[in-house]
């Protein structure tokens, strides 16, 4: 009876939202995934107006707010005037706030990998940085060093800069946690989201410059360990796929196919309470290190106390004396 109890509580215990993710892809592989200016950003806000008009069909539910993936546009929209029009007549269409990915290129210091909250009526009102920055990608470390392995060292041309604030953007009256891609490896960047009121957490990704390896299905198997362990839906909008919507159970519901333009639509539970991993963070880890530590001590003590102790007999012990003393 007890092993046909759920682990994992997903009631919506603060109601539901309808969420969107939308997948617009891209139009080559590999690191020049954006090399064609606005494509992979026309290809955004061409599904999002798709979306728009399958509402207006009856075809989906209108969605509370919307999901793009990391690096959906691939121009600055506070630097190029077309991308920002581009953006605000996809939002517009679908009359919902809209979370978009950009790389922002301020004249001086380094670049930004930022996730913009735009709403369909004032723009954007929100942004968040990437925290957990991507070694040999987004930044490249000891670079002259590198360089000696490597002349591609020199394609990071500009290094990306580290955000320094968590992540939780306010959409529609959805406290949204938002994980950046490779963030999602890392325990502290997710359960910051939940711990700052997170009811549900989005990990916007670009796997595109991964083209068809397995990065993007270990990425996806990391978001469904942090639906259990947070108790919370995840939303995964990808540029080339697999997107997907997750259940605080782990079970997905929705996905995309790998480099097919889509939109995800569903309804997903929010969830306010936390679970003991988000409430103990790395303190069940800290302990059972310390716990193998002194494990570890306590068996070399033991080994050379006994070591010791056969020395000691052995020197107690009378010299043989020779036959026919």
């Amino acid at each position: 009876a007890l092993a046909a109890l759920p682990l994992v509580d997903d009631s919506p215990e603060d109601g539901t939202a309808t969420v969107a993710a939308v997948q617009g892809n891209v139009p080559r592989l590999g690191l020049d995934f954006n090399s064609q200016r606005r494509a992979v950003l026309d290809n955004h806000a061409n599904r999002t107006e798709q979306l728009a008009r399958d509402v207006k069909a009856g075809k989906v539910p209108q969605p509370d707010f919307v999901l793009w993936p990391e690096n959906s546009s691939d121009l600055d929209p506070y630097r190029n005037a077309d991308a920002r029009e581009a953006i605000d007549r996809a939002v517009r269409a679908i009359g919902a706030p809209t979370v978009i990915g950009a790389v922002l290129t301020p004249d001086a210091g380094p670049l930004r990998n930022t996730l913009i909250e735009w709403d369909p009526k004032n723009g954007p009102v929100d942004t968040y940085d990437k925290r957990h920055i991507q070694p040999f990608g987004e930044y490249m470390p000891m670079r002259s060093v590198a360089r000696v392995f490597s002349k591609d060292v020199d394609r990071v041309q500009r290094d990306f800069g580290r955000g320094r604030t968590v992540g939780v953007f306010d959409l529609a009256g959805t406290k949204v946690g938002l994980v950046t891609c490779y963030e999602a490896a890392f325990d502290d960047a997710v359960r910051d989201t939940v711990k700052n009121g997170g009811q549900l957490i989005a990990v916007p990704s670009n796997n595109a410059t991964f083209g068809r390896s397995e990065m993007t299905y270990q990425q996806l198997a990391m978001s469904q360990v942090r639906a259990v362990e947070h108790g919370r839906s995840v939303v995964v909008p990808v540029t080339s796929g697999v997107s997907a919507v997750i259940r605080p159970d782990g079970t997905i519901v929705e996905r995309t196919r790998m480099f097919t333009p889509d939109a995800l639509v569903d309804e997903v539970p929010l969830r306010s309470s936390l679970t003991p991993a988000t409430r103990m963070g790395a303190l069940p880890e800290g302990v059972l290190a310390l716990l193998a530590l002194g494990g570890l001590g306590w068996a070399t003590a033991r080994s050379v106390r006994a070591r010791n102790g056969r020395k000691g007999a052995a020197a107690a012990a009378p010299e043989d004396v020779p036959a026919g003393t």
